[in-house]
């Protein structure tokens, strides 16, 4: 197995590029659930460019009704990227001022339960910005949204077999 380096200029340019719009190859889940996560699998899929076809538990996006739960999932998607051993991007929890460009942080409630999945797009005297989708977003300030805890996803490299 191969591992390649995740190409955070390209997951940038993704996110510059589409944070107001939306990717005619994706489907757009704003009105069905929030298409936070979706944007961010995007993003990253940019910067990665494999993804994994393991039934239920990889990370693909073929169409609305052919994608794995991660693509689009809060919780899913960090588990597959912490969890991942095979195809696909693979990455570790990281205090939030270890995350780069690229990078994704995932906002919750004190009851641990997380709820959106902005995208990093600069990091700059401590102060992290972000890009999202649902409530669409570019070089947002992580602290001008409310939420109780967040949890940083650090992006280690991709795997392609």
């Amino acid at each position: 197995m191969e591992i390649l380096q995740y190409d955070r200029t390209k997951a940038f340019n993704y996110a510059k590029k589409w944070a107001f719009g939306r990717n005619p190859a994706f489907y757009d889940f704003s009105n069905i659930g929030g298409d936070c996560t979706n944007f961010a699998s995007q993003c990253i899929y940019a910067g990665a460019g494999v993804m994994n076809y393991t039934p239920t538990f990889g990370w693909y996006y073929k169409s609305v009704n052919d994608r794995t739960p991660s693509w689009t999932g809060v919780e899913y998607l960090y588990n597959f990227l912490v969890n991942n051993e095979g195809d696909g991007p693979f990455a570790e929890e990281v205090p939030l001022d270890r995350l780069e460009v690229g990078d994704i942080v995932q906002l919750g409630r004190a009851t641990g339960d997380f709820y959106h999945s902005p995208v990093v797009v600069g990091v700059s005297r401590g102060r992290i910005l972000v890009a999202a989708h649902s409530y669409d977003a570019f070089n947002k300030p992580l602290n001008s949204y409310n939420f109780e805890q967040a949890r940083g996803i650090h992006i280690l490299g991709v795997r392609k077999d």
